[in-house]
């Protein structure tokens, strides 16, 4: 009998156009978390978690990790997990979305090998455990969620700016201090593991025009393994995921530049208008100038167009 693929979901998260991340915080946070139904989902920003209460486990992949208050998860781009609390109970987490690759850009503009090698450090495995084996970062996390809840102080963009930078570099020590994870922590398991170059890949460069062999040649394997790879863990095509973030990041540009359509499909790499418009409506349901009018309404049926389903869904 074949096996049943499992679904992944893509969770996308945007950050303001002038801050380097997004926080997650208040009433809504607390809540059951997951079912035992619930698929792994990944995202396209690091994802750092406190559990403020409540108990259960995290889903790291192919190993479930028990969570209790006071425990800190630091989940690199593209990793997928789960959160899933004690049954019948609700948890409070609070989360911060860090956009890496833009905290090092505004810092580092000039020194692009510098920022390669600390995305490298700081998305080369996760860590859940508890704040006192990482006192000083769960400290800076600590200060940051207390910062954003007071985004009125004229020099809360600066602050977060220099805590942001702090965070990183405690992030990449703590990967760089050992092959061992500290005591509580996990390793980054493999599978998965083999097509992440390539989503990190298509992520960064989207808009160029792209060949699946030279995505395949980034993990280092054939195209033929790589496709089949690609498959058995995202559940759609490399063209299918692509194209998935293509459209999705033209519909940032529609919602925050005055550009045509025209460009517009340029910018985030379809090779002509038709096949942008036929992509968007295909993800959406609907052309990119309906949802230009309206985009209010199709906000959460894009993020749902993001679910990994299995081939012939």
């Amino acid at each position: 009998m074949k096996k049943t693929k499992e679904k992944v979901e893509l969770r996308y998260y945007d950050v303001p156009q002038n801050d380097f991340l997004l926080a997650l915080q208040g009433l809504e946070w607390k809540r059951q978390y997951g079912s035992k139904d619930s698929p792994l989902h990944f995202h396209n920003l690091m994802e750092i978690g406190v559990c403020r209460y409540g108990s259960g486990i995290m889903k790291m992949e192919t190993e479930d990790i028990p969570y209790q208050p006071g425990m800190i998860s630091i989940l690199p781009v593209n990793y997928p997990h789960n959160t899933l609390s004690t049954e019948d109970t609700e948890s409070y987490w609070e989360y911060l979305f860090i956009d890496s690759e833009k905290i090092l850009q505004t810092m580092y503009p000039d020194d692009l090998l510098f920022q390669q090698k600390m995305m490298e450090k700081i998305n080369q495995r996760p860590f859940l455990g508890s704040e006192k084996a990482v006192p000083e970062l769960a400290g800076i996390v600590h200060t940051i969620l207390d910062e954003t809840r007071n985004k009125k102080d004229p020099l809360y963009r600066e602050c977060i700016r220099g805590l942001s930078l702090a965070l990183l570099i405690n992030v990449a020590r703590l990967n760089a201090e050992s092959n061992a994870m500290p005591e509580g922590g996990i390793r980054l398991r493999t599978g998965f593991d083999q097509i992440r170059p390539a989503l990190d890949h298509i992520r960064e460069q989207y808009s160029s025009p792209m060949k699946i062999s030279e995505i395949a040649a980034v993990c280092h394997v054939s195209e033929s393994h790589f496709r089949r790879l690609f498959e058995e863990n995202i559940g759609m095509t490399p063209v299918e995921y692509l194209n998935q973030v293509r459209v999705r990041k033209a519909c940032d540009l529609i919602k925050t530049t005055g550009n045509s359509m025209e460009e517009i499909a340029v910018k985030v790499g379809f090779a002509t208008t038709s096949t942008f418009n036929r992509n968007f409506k295909r993800i959406t349901g609907t052309s990119p100038y309906q949802w230009k009018k309206q985009p209010e309404n199709f906000e959460s049926r894009l993020s749902k167009c993001n679910i990994m389903v299995e081939k012939g869904w």
